[in-house]
Parts: structure tokens; sequence; C-alpha cells
């Protein structure tokens, strides 16, 4: 299945164009993408056999399709070569940071820069689907409701600046969490564990390698986090980004008004970002 949100309503995207899930259900489930994650596994199963009725709809409408997480975590580091691209050894645990849900964004449209160095990060994001406390690695996916792309757009000079870096702040100002087009669910996918990501700028890809490459792969993550705190539908796991950023170029590269900033992972589709100036 592929949820979405399109103009502010939850619907299930098919061959043949976009189901409504509010209407199409008599009104069992809600058009909020969120309340129908927080029912996922009784959606699923309606969605089983449900009576379809989809139809056309404007990709430039949809919005993130997780629009309001009650938690969004982030992995610093969770692909060897990016970490060697940045200058740190491989870390021995996932380490940890948060956005924040103003910083969410659709999956098309144009994002602002702000003052500084705006650095791009494509990413795998897991979504939610089921509350998750003291999860094994073995039991993981059982929580995931899917996948989507992400990116973890960065200011730099914020990021770095300071005796503790801002890694929060500097990754949440508006528009920097892109996510979609839709959640994929996982059986959807051949391998969900082994996914081709890239990223391209003005065409040219900047970015490539696949998921299996992470460090601390998705059960890893859940089982982590589930450890400490408890994960809630619609919360969302950005698991990190691979090699090719901009602080890592040589020379550095950074993002520029006019830039068109494409992101895609097998199977999930793709995003298309356009970067304009920062915001008087």
């Amino acid at each position: 299945m592929k949820l979405a949100n399109l103009a502010g309503r939850a619907v299930l995207v098919t061959g043949d164009g976009a189901a409504d899930i509010a209407r199409d259900s008599d009104g069992r489930f809600g058009p909020d993408p969120l309340a129908v994650l927080e029912r996922w596994a009784e959606f699923r199963e309606w969605a089983r056999s449900a009576p379809l009725a989809p139809r056309s709809f404007d990709e430039a409408l949809l919005g993130p399709p997780v629009p309001r997480p009650r938690q969004i975590f982030a992995i610093a580091l969770n692909y060897r070569a990016h970490a060697a691209e940045s200058g740190f050894e491989i870390p021995a645990e996932a380490s940890v940071f948060t956005k924040f849900a103003s910083s969410l964004t659709g999956p098309a449209g144009d994002i602002a820069l702000v003052d500084g160095n705006v650095d791009w990060e494509a990413e795998l994001v897991v979504v939610i689907g089921r509350e998750a406390r003291a999860v094994r690695e073995q039991d993981a996916w059982d929580h995931v409701a899917g996948l989507t792309n992400g990116q973890d757009i960065s200011e730099r000079t914020r990021q770095l600046a300071g005796p503790v870096p801002q890694f929060s702040l500097a990754k949440s100002h508006p528009g920097f969490s892109p996510i979609g087009p839709w959640v994929v669910t996982p059986d959807e996918l051949e391998n969900p564990d082994d996914l081709e990501i890239a990223c391209a700028i003005n065409g040219e890809e900047v970015q490539k390698s696949r998921t299996s490459d992470l460090i601390f792969p998705v059960p890893v993550l859940i089982a982590q986090l589930s450890e400490v705190l408890t994960l809630y539908p619609g919360d969302l796991i950005f698991t990190g980004t691979p090699a090719g950023v901009g602080l890592g170029s040589h020379p550095q590269r950074y993002l520029a008004a006019g830039d068109v900033l494409t992101t895609r992972t097998e199977g999930l589709g793709r995003m298309t970002h356009r970067l304009v100036a920062p915001r008087g």
C-alpha cells in the first residue's frame, strides 16, 4: 500500500489514482493521515478487501504523508563512507538527535534558503505504525507502517558553531525536512533492508548508495530507541545519509537559489524541490 496526504486528506495511491480513505470507508476512518496510522492494524485489515474508488489527482497537492508526528528522530553518521568524509570514526552506537515537526514539508515545491551554508542529505525515513517499547531486533519490522523518502537539509554554520553542535536547530528551519511522496508498506518492497538511495542537484547525481550499507539498520535503530523511550504510531526516524554531501566535497559545495534538488529511493518514488532565496 501507498499512504499519502492529498490536500490534507489521507488517501491510498493505486495505479488508477488516489482513493479517499474517509469517503471509501464510509467514515470508519477519518481524513487525518495520522489518525489512520494510529489505527494501523485495523486499517490494514480493512484495506486488504476495501471497495476503493480511486480518482486521478494532482501530485502538486501532496503534502507530507505524516503531517504531525509526535516525535522525529534522526541518526548521524550511519553510513561508513559518510562518517569518513565527515572526519569521524565509525560510531560504536547510533548517534541520535531530533528534528522539529515545524520543519516538515511535502515531496515537491520551493524551499527557502537561510543565511549560512545549506547542505543536502538524502535519507530513508521509517514511519512507525505500532507503539514500540523495548522491542527486539527480530520483531522491529512488525512495528513499521512503511518507508518514505526524506531530506535532512542542514545549515552547517549553525550546526557546527559553539562548544556543542546545534544539530536539531540547524536542521529544522522551515521546509528543511521534506518527506514523501507517500508511505510505502514493507510488503511492497522486494527487500526493505536493501534499497538504492540517491540525490541529484540540477540533474547531477551527488549521492548514491544502498540502505544495506547502513551501519545501524532499521531493526537495530528501533530496538535501540525503544529501549530508552516509547515510539508511537506516526513517529519518524530519519536513518542517516550516505556519502556525497556538500560539507564533505572538495571543494565544499552548498545549495544556492535556483538549484533543483531531487531525492529518490528504490520503490518509494521521488521528491523534487527548488531552492529559493532567503525570505526577507
